[in-house]
């Protein structure tokens, strides 16, 4: 078994990577970073991965993606995955879940550890990877939700209004 963590660069993936890395060190399991990059030089831009005008170069992206994953966490593998874009009803983000998923069944994922923002959000954006896949239910889910700062207490949901009174 292994812990896989979708990791394209962001704060909330570092995070998410970070707290893998201290899960596998607990358990003794492997921690895998995962980057998935399709041949879509919009969605690499969308992410930061490249500036409007350079050049898209997919073995530049994961060289950088991989370095940065090497700093955050140097036990885990890292594993880069290009997918194409050549279904014309499917998303660059539909390829990405779908190759995330299939990963997890490669690796045998006991769990997947994912920065997102709004994973199990009743709303879900459609360039998020995080609610469709942490609706797989052959792994345990970890969501990262905050980059590691503080919160701001207007933030916080009042949780005694959702206790019935004693």
């Amino acid at each position: 078994m292994s812990l896989l963590v979708p990791f394209d660069g962001s704060a909330l993936a570092t995070r998410a990577l970070e707290r893998a890395s201290t899960f596998g060190d607990l358990l003794d399991e492997e921690v895998v970073a995962l980057t998935v990059i399709p041949d879509d030089p919009e969605y690499a831009r969308d992410r930061g991965w490249i500036t409007q005008g350079e050049p898209f170069d997919m073995d530049a992206i994961a060289a950088g993606i991989g370095d940065r994953a090497n700093e955050v966490a140097p036990e885990a593998t890292v594993r880069t995955e290009r997918v194409d874009s050549d279904e014309p009803t499917a998303t660059s983000t539909t390829n990405v879940v779908r190759e995330i998923r299939r990963v997890a069944a490669d690796i045998e994922a006991s769990v997947v550890f994912i920065g997102s923002e709004n994973a199990g959000s009743v709303i879900a954006p459609q360039s998020s990877v995080g609610s469709p896949v942490a609706s797989d239910h052959r792994y345990d889910v970890y969501v990262v939700r905050e980059p590691g700062h503080e919160v701001d207490p207007e933030d916080l949901a009042d949780i005694d209004s959702t206790q019935d009174d004693l």
